[in-house]
């Protein structure tokens, strides 16, 4: 499985994504916007999520597709930025039609970065504004690193990031992932080695190999400031039953890329999303694939989130390439 083009979310023909970030607050929103409607699902395996419009995701719901989806730092604070999105779609007319209205559908995820070293005394919440200023910026290129949701994240020993990675099945489906690491856990071993490593492409995070797993329990972050979310998304054409399983099988690509994840103090949530042009030609067999590309696509990508963040004033943590080299 070769990356695409870019080596993003974005190769699905048909997707966006927008940044905005506050450095000051040390926090941002990041937006997934399809040039229509897709259909979406969504998995969540943390012990400690913050969502909005989840429910509406499962298979038996009415409404089967979304125009949007955000992930956002601000733990609760955060879920206004989906307000934000949710307003900058109404205004260019996007939205489920009832009666002469549109009402866009937009399901978000947050994380925690309250205690990140940036200023949290904000006058009022900065969230609905970052969400609307991530949706003016979404494109097919985007930043990746310390910017938008992954602006204030950490993991167990780093800053955390905002990553991203895609490849072509031989199917010819694309599938690709798009994720805010603010994990409890690691993403790398005590000498910088990615967990992820058996999965890169290239040099896409370092190229540094395969290290040696130490033998002790690796160090976490105990506390509440946590949670890594996540998008995966394909151009196959879905149900929405099918994307729940889909952001299902992911949830193995952030237990390969973060030790320990899914715990208590997590809120690990994965969203999935087809734009559905390209249909399947054995259902069995392709849904399988795609499932094990989301996955390691997934791990990919946060190992690629943690490599391209940045140092920041008041940071917590050093960066990867502070510990480890910039190459």
């Amino acid at each position: 499985m070769k990356p695409g083009a870019r080596n993003l979310i974005t190769d699905v023909a048909g997707l966006r994504v927008g940044n905005a970030s506050d450095d000051h607050i040390k926090t941002g929103v990041t937006v997934l916007v399809g040039d229509t409607p897709f259909t979406a699902g969504v998995h969540i395996m943390g012990g400690a999520p913050g969502t909005r419009e989840t429910d509406l995701l499962a298979p038996d719901k009415t409404v089967e597709q979304v125009d949007a989806l955000v992930l956002s730092g601000g733990s609760a604070f955060g879920l206004d930025a989906a307000s934000g999105v949710t307003q900058g779609l109404r205004d260019i007319g996007r939205g489920f039609a009832v009666g002469p209205h549109r009402i866009p559908i937009v399901p978000a995820a947050i994380l925690f970065d309250l205690l990140n070293g940036g200023d949290k005394n904000w006058p009022t919440n900065p969230y609905a504004p970052l969400g609307q200023a991530a949706l003016a910026t979404a494109n097919q290129n985007f930043d990746l690193g310390t910017t938008g949701a992954g602006t204030g994240a950490t993991t167990a020993t780093l800053k955390g990031g905002l990553g991203s990675a895609s490849c072509v099945l031989p199917s010819g489906h694309t599938v690709g992932a798009l994720v805010a690491v603010n994990a409890l856990g690691t993403a790398t071993m005590p000498t910088g080695h990615f967990w992820a490593a058996p999965f890169e492409q290239g040099a896409e995070f370092g190229g540094k190999g395969i290290g040696t797993p130490p033998k002790d329990l690796h160090p976490t972050k105990l506390s509440s400031n946590n949670t890594t979310i996540a998008i995966v998304a394909t151009d196959a054409a879905l149900t929405q039953a099918q994307c729940t399983r889909m952001a299902t099988a992911a949830h193995d690509g952030m237990a390969r890329a973060l030790i320990p994840s899914h715990t208590p103090m997590d809120g690990d949530l994965i969203f999935a999303a087809a734009t559905g042009t390209k249909p399947l030609s054995n259902p069995i067999e392709d849904t399988l694939w795609i499932g094990h590309a989301a996955a390691t696509c997934l791990a990919r990508a946060i190992a690629r989130g943690v490599y391209h963040a940045y140092a920041a004033p008041n940071d917590p943590y050093p960066t990867w390439r502070t510990a480890f080299g910039s190459h």
